[in-house]
């Protein structure tokens, strides 16, 4: 399903290209660039999910599942037929999964893998040909305070964000050079679907980790719908980012996420001064340089 809006909006107007729009940071991006007076391609896993965002600017909406290569080529193929090019590629889509490591359910975490991580890739692969050509871009890749540091019951979730992460640290040092900029949003609790709906969990609790897991899977849900994060700010401090002189390549949004991030700079470069000796001592040892005479 392909539906469009137009207006009078010069050609050289922004194109930006969101993934997972129907809820959370995808569609207040969405609307907040369409509001800006951008071309947008909205899309969904089911336009009728977008449908009044098809009716706002000038939109492209279509039907998008990242797990789909096809479909992802073929979204990427009508959004370079009908506005000519792809300035800005958002990588929203995203879904969660609760569990301790050990309760964790393989098809769920590889299910989990394949929208968060692999979605994400197959997006980049099909998008790079045309910013290549053009020698222009940009790809923001939604990651999370948990692409950073790890929390009970989110490990395989962390696991696609530290994924993520790795993969864009290399993208960028590739692809920069070509004029392509590459940058992590890595927001803590905002107001958005994650930690409800987004979010399945392991049906298969274990007593042990009662403390830890359940606990913080308790609290996750408790606070679904009332985080301090405002989503109708991170997308502009997402817009304002990505147009900035110098855009970053990390994007922290959220006062827990800022303050987890410093507590866990400081506890590796701790846990590293603690063990420099034994790191150091683990090289062949130098050899000496005889003293000339």
């Amino acid at each position: 399903m392909i539906s469009t809006t137009q207006n009078t909006l010069k050609s050289t107007a922004p194109v930006w290209f969101i993934t997972g729009c129907s809820t959370g940071f995808g569609r207040e991006l969405a609307k907040h660039v369409l509001e800006l007076g951008y071309r947008v391609v909205v899309t969904s896993r089911d336009p009728e999910d977008v449908h009044d965002l098809a009716a706002s600017g000038n939109s492209l909406v279509l039907k998008l599942d990242v797990t789909d290569r096809t479909q992802a080529e073929e979204a990427i193929k009508h959004a370079e037929a009908h506005f000519g090019r792809i300035d800005v590629l958002v990588n929203n889509a995203g879904i969660g999964y609760f569990a301790a490591v050990e309760e964790s359910d393989e098809t769920e975490v590889r299910k989990m893998f394949d929208v968060n991580f692999f979605g994400l890739c197959r997006m980049i692969h099909v998008v790079l040909p045309g910013m290549r050509k053009r020698r222009h871009g940009f790809i923001v890749n939604l990651s999370s305070i948990g692409g950073l540091r790890s929390f009970p019951a989110l490990g395989y979730y962390n696991a696609t964000k530290f994924a993520v992460e790795g993969l864009s640290e290399a993208l960028w040092q590739e692809v920069e050079p070509l004029g392509i900029k590459v940058m992590l949003v890595e927001p803590s609790g905002f107001r958005t679907d994650w930690a409800g709906r987004s979010a399945a969990e392991t049906k298969h609790s274990i007593d042990d980790y009662a403390e830890t897991a359940e606990k913080n899977i308790q609290q996750l849900r408790a606070v679904s719908g009332n985080q301090s994060g405002d989503p109708v700010r991170a997308v502009q401090a997402i817009v304002r980012a990505v147009e900035s002189a110098n855009p970053p390549h990390r994007l922290l949004l959220g006062n827990d996420a800022y303050d987890g991030a410093i507590a866990k700079l400081d506890e590796l470069q701790a846990e590293f001064a603690a063990g420099e000796a034994t790191s150091r001592g683990a090289d062949f040892p130098k050899a000496t340089m005889k003293a000339s005479v």
